[in-house]
């Protein structure tokens, strides 16, 4: 069974609802007013956390215009990678105003750091958690830092094949790492949901042993409260107040209503999973009467028999079980019948244990 991980007392795994996570990433668009508007939003929703990203350009990547630095194809392509972080990261000063707007809504804030000052810098604002990109989850340095500070740690698995997850998460454990969870991810922008396997969460959790969830980037919420079904507990999507705001994830992120209704799809979701059940519920109890019974339809006198012209299986429920109707058949009524009376065994008839 998978293990339960807490984050800011809030417990997560497969007892517990789906543990929602808004991911800004680049969706402030430089905007430090928008940034702070999108936790409010992000508090609205319904959301149990907002994460951020941090790093500086130069602490992700190189300024090179050499060909390996730039990108080819998608929604960045024809730019360098400095400039593409250049224009998305989250500058560490809006970091401190940022997790005091999360505090005062009651909201939980993390981040997803990407070298080791950026681990310090959270540390320093109490981060209760920290977040591994799919990109950086081969970075076993960084894993191992992360780890250290004895805080939950989720490592998002895009790209990773088996062996790969295996190390990061030996990774996470030998650095100290005792509240873990691994995200099924697929590192496309947008990725299409027949890429995600779905199936993969169950082995997952079966192979790994850890509290599981989805990292998503399908444009809607199917992928995402299908996977609940499969046992994931942790989903992350990417949040922004407007899809055609022009920022470098605008496109495939979630706005407000659709993340409210992801909110609510996936413990909706996780509620209807509930337990093996065969039992009549709460619900079904005043609508048994309606049910098929069995039903004279023609009046008889006593002594008279029973023949198929003379009773039927209808609604209401009030006679006798329709499973009983061959061993009725053929009997003779004790008393006077009406038509339209419910069969009565014992009554009108002998009962099974009179037969």
């Amino acid at each position: 069974m998978a293990q339960e991980i807490s984050i800011a007392g809030r417990k997560i795994g497969p007892a517990h609802p789906p543990y929602v996570i808004c991911e800004l990433s680049a969706n402030h668009n430089g905007s430090l007013d928008t940034a702070l508007s999108m936790v409010d939003a992000a508090k609205a929703t319904g959301a149990d956390a907002v994460k951020l990203q941090t790093y500086r350009p130069d602490t992700i990547t190189l300024k090179s215009d050499a060909p390996e630095f730039k990108i080819e194809g998608g929604l960045w392509a024809g730019r360098t990678l400095y400039e593409l972080y250049e224009e998305a990261f989250t500058p560490w000063e809006w970091h401190k105003p940022l997790f005091e707007r999360a505090r005062k809504n009651g909201l939980t804030m993390f981040s997803s750091p990407f070298d080791n000052t950026a681990v310090d810098l959270l540390e320093d604002l109490n981060a209760p958690a920290y977040k591994i990109a799919s990109f950086e989850a081969v970075d076993l340095p960084l894993i191992r830092y992360a780890a250290s500070t004895g805080k939950p740690l989720i490592i998002s698995t895009g790209m990773a094949d088996k062996a790969e997850i295996a190390e990061a998460i030996a990774a996470a454990r030998g650095g100290g790492c005792k509240e873990l969870a691994v995200l099924l991810c697929v590192s496309g922008y947008p990725a299409p949901a027949d890429q995600y396997n779905l199936r993969t969460l169950p082995d997952m959790i079966e192979q790994f042993g850890l509290v599981t969830g989805l990292s998503d980037h399908t444009l809607d919420n199917t992928t995402a409260i299908t996977s609940v079904a499969l046992g994931g507990s942790i989903i992350e999507k990417h949040f922004t107040l407007d899809r055609s705001g022009g920022g470098p994830d605008d496109s495939f992120s979630l706005e407000p209503a659709e993340f409210a209704a992801l909110c609510k799809g996936a413990r909706t979701a996780w509620s209807a999973l509930g337990k093996v059940d065969y039992g009549r519920k709460s619900s079904e109890r005043e609508n048994v009467k309606f049910r098929r019974s069995l039903y004279f339809v023609k009046d008889l006198k006593a002594g008279d028999r029973i023949t198929p012209d003379t009773i039927r299986s209808v609604r209401p429920g009030f006679g006798a079980a329709p499973k009983h109707y061959d061993l009725i058949l053929g009997q003779t009524v004790k008393t006077d019948v009406r038509a339209n009376t419910a069969v009565l065994l014992g009554t009108h008839v002998n009962g099974p244990e009179q037969a």
